[in-house]
């Protein structure tokens, strides 16, 4: 589950984390009243919404004007600037072409910045740690970092039974080139976030940029806060914090069901249990020459009433032209799976090429109902049979 900015920025304060002082606003006239309560002379507005390069976008009603983050220095300036980002439309490099509307800002006080670098923590998979990552790069895309200078990338994985402790942010800050206050100022920062990452248990946070100050405070000029859904049943006070208006609608119906997807750009629906196998499913589509439309995971306990809300919420993306069922049995037993095909095809009218695979547990009984059920439901003997099948049929309807 992602959050706003200044919702991340108001969780990390509670443990410690430097942030500026800033609010969220909803209208213009919010945001100058604000602006005012905040020491000034310079402040910074910033529309809010789930997307990162927020100042280097275009807002699609004003593409030759300014982005998502304007400095001003003055309350009629910050009113100017919350106006003209307020029920707009903002395109930046994550959003993809149709761009995000700008709902909220927030209006937070200046800052003298000496350096800009960057730092995240997240949970590597390699090592089952987290691991914390810093680049004297800041403001730049690590990806970006990665690729052109990949020795200005620090990493420190931390040991879950011992902690972070003062070696871990000493090697980073001198890593940085932090001395003195600033080094202490660091060492402070980065052991709040960390007990931060660990308490809300987070998937990432990222700060970039981090500045260092002209006085040496190490401070978060941006914050990026996504939590592990799998975890968010010990956090219920967290699940106010989700912005609907934010989410695909497709996306927040599988919320709603707890069913893991994610909207992608393809032409092939796919419904899979297991993350593994459901990546396994996507690029083997794309090998056969076909892009998937989802990633959707029922899960190890899918019932015949998740897997008919699975195939709506697959069918209401009007780029679907072809369904690819990949199913292997284990706790969700194959013919069980099956019933739940044959009736969400019956209940939905569905009008798209199916093709299904069913390996595991009960697969002979589920292969039984699906051949049983009078529908034109192309069964396959393996993922490669399935995704040939399925690209076939795509082709063929075209």
């Amino acid at each position: 589950m992602n959050i706003h900015e200044y919702q991340a920025k108001e969780l990390l304060r509670r443990y410690g984390v430097a942030v500026l002082d800033g609010h969220v606003a909803f209208t213009a006239r919010e945001a100058a009243e604000v602006a005012r309560t905040l020491p000034g002379p310079v402040y910074v507005v910033k529309a809010q919404i789930h997307a990162g390069g927020r100042g280097a976008g275009r807002f699609r009603e004003d593409p030759g004007g300014k982005g998502g983050v304007r400095v001003v220095r003055s309350l009629e300036e910050v009113r100017e600037a919350a106006a003209a980002m307020l029920g707009k439309t903002l395109v930046t490099k994550q959003t993809g072409p149709g761009g995000k509307v700008v709902q909220r800002v927030y209006v937070e006080d200046g800052c003298d910045i000496a350096r800009e670098l960057y730092l995240s923590l997240l949970v590597d998979r390699e090592t089952s740690r987290v691991t914390v990552i810093a680049s004297s790069e800041g403001g730049m895309e690590i990806e970006e970092v990665a690729a052109s200078h990949p020795e200005r990338i620090l990493r420190a994985a931390i040991d879950p039974a011992t902690g972070i402790s003062g070696f871990h942010c000493r090697k980073l800050g001198f890593g940085l080139g932090l001395s003195g206050p600033q080094l202490r100022s660091f060492e402070k920062f980065v052991t709040a976030m960390y007990r931060a990452f660990v308490e809300l248990d987070c998937a990432i946070v990222e700060v970039n940029p981090l500045v260092v100050t002209k006085k040496g405070d190490v401070v978060a000029l941006d914050a990026k806060v996504s939590f592990d859904d799998n975890a968010l049943f010990r956090h219920k006070e967290l699940e106010g914090l989700r912005d609907e208006a934010e989410m695909d609608p497709k996306e927040l119906e599988a919320v709603r069901h707890e069913l893991n997807y994610v909207a992608l750009d393809g032409e092939i629906g796919c419904m899979v249990n297991g993350a593994g196998l459901a990546m396994a499913t996507m690029d083997i589509i794309k090998l056969y020459g076909s892009s998937p439309a989802n990633f959707l995971d029922v899960g190890g306990t899918a019932t015949a009433e998740r897997v008919t809300q699975a195939f709506r919420i697959i069918t209401s993306d009007p780029n679907v032209k072809a369904i690819l069922v990949n199913i292997f049995g284990g706790i969700a037993k194959c013919d069980m799976i099956a019933t739940g095909i044959v009736e969400a095809t019956k209940t939905l009218h569905l009008k798209v090429p199916l093709v299904v695979r069913l390996e595991g547990t009960n697969v002979e009984l589920g292969k039984k109902i699906l051949a049983e059920s009078g529908l034109a439901i192309i069964p396959a003997d393996n993922l490669a049979d399935a995704a040939e099948k399925v690209v076939r049929a795509v082709k063929e309807a075209a």
